[in-house]
């Protein structure tokens, strides 16, 4: 199954968050206007019988599975039984619903830390299960690969269309700028915002990093993110199953840089100038997070967002949302 009509219902789980709202506008800006989404108040995916009532009544063609438990290291080491728990829960009750009322199609969005700590560069979504994961976010890299595992087994028991794709580090408007919960670039994106001028002196404060600040990441826009979501929901099942059996596929951008680059980069586009000092106490992370896109490059998708104007874009939407983020 693909889509190939914009009358096509689809269902975006999660259509609140950074990613669910970003494919939401995507969607609807090349045409599809049959979209159907419930909030967390209005619709517990956690409970299975809600969600399997949900979809028997709704019959969507399609469920686009964005709704999960989401923050950084900080978050996962707080959080653990949360991170695993809510995520698992969402998971079964969402895809196991999706079989049961037949779902023409369903694309769950995992992440790129299911990977080992130590996977070769550039991760492939073959080096799944080959070894150790970061420990710091473990919990969240567990729920992750047993929803794809998930999805996989009902592929294979079933032949149910369902696929998943594993971006890597997201960022960009809409973005969680709490520094208790937030990933490394939203935070550091604040961090330098908020040091402008700070200084007792009137110049700009320092910016703390955790750890060494080497290690290596790759980021993607998540607008390029909802492009590669509607990429795939309109390329047929065959292609598809042609480059990925497993049903799995890695979304990114092809190039990394280290978290010092990026706090360069996040100062030249914020005109922060004060000094970057770095807290060894606090853990790195995963060495060096860069993933293998063959599999979607075979499918003729590449992302298309650089990384500075990324940056500018999600810069300008925090500036313009600021007193309310800082409020919450």
């Amino acid at each position: 199954m693909h889509l190939t009509n914009s009358d096509a219902k689809i269902y975006v789980a999660g259509h609140r968050g950074m990613v669910g709202r970003a494919i939401w506008s995507h969607l609807e800006d090349a045409g599809y206007t049959n979209l159907i989404g419930r909030t967390s108040d209005e619709l517990d995916l956690r409970d299975p019988a809600a969600t399997r009532a949900f979809l028997e009544a709704e019959q969507p063609d399609v469920v686009v599975l964005a709704a999960a438990r989401v923050g950084g290291i900080l978050a996962n080491d707080r959080y653990p039984a949360d991170f695993i728990g809510d995520n698992l829960a969402i998971e079964q009750s969402v895809i196991r619903a999706a079989h049961e009322t037949g779902v023409d199609r369903l694309v769950f969005l995992g992440s790129t830390c299911i990977y080992p700590k130590r996977a070769p560069q550039p991760m492939s979504e073959e080096s799944l299960l080959t070894g150790p994961l970061e420990p710091t976010n473990q919990w969240y890299a567990v729920a992750k690969i047993a929803g794809h595992k998930l999805c996989e087994a009902y592929r294979r028991q079933h032949g149910d269309d369902m696929l998943t794709l594993m971006p890597t580090n997201l960022y960009g408007p809409g973005d969680d700028f709490d520094l208790e919960t937030s990933h490394v670039l939203p935070a550091l994106l604040r961090k330098a915002h908020e040091a402008k001028g700070a200084a007792p002196d009137g110049s700009d404060a320092s910016v703390t990093l955790w750890g060494s600040g080497e290690p290596k990441r790759e980021f993607l826009y998540v607008e390029d993110l909802a492009g590669a979501v509607r990429f795939v929901l309109e390329t047929p099942e065959a292609e598809i199953r042609e480059v990925a059996p497993d049903g799995m596929l890695n979304v990114g951008v092809g190039e990394d840089l280290s978290i010092n680059d990026l706090m360069a980069l996040i100062q030249d586009v914020v005109g922060h100038e004060g000094p970057v000092e770095h807290d060894e106490s606090k853990p790195d992370g995963t060495p060096r997070k860069l993933v293998d896109t063959s599999r979607m490059d075979a499918l003729g998708w590449q992302a298309g967002t650089s990384l500075r104007e990324g940056i500018e874009r999600t810069y300008e939407w925090y500036r313009a949302h600021e007193d309310e983020l800082v409020a919450a």
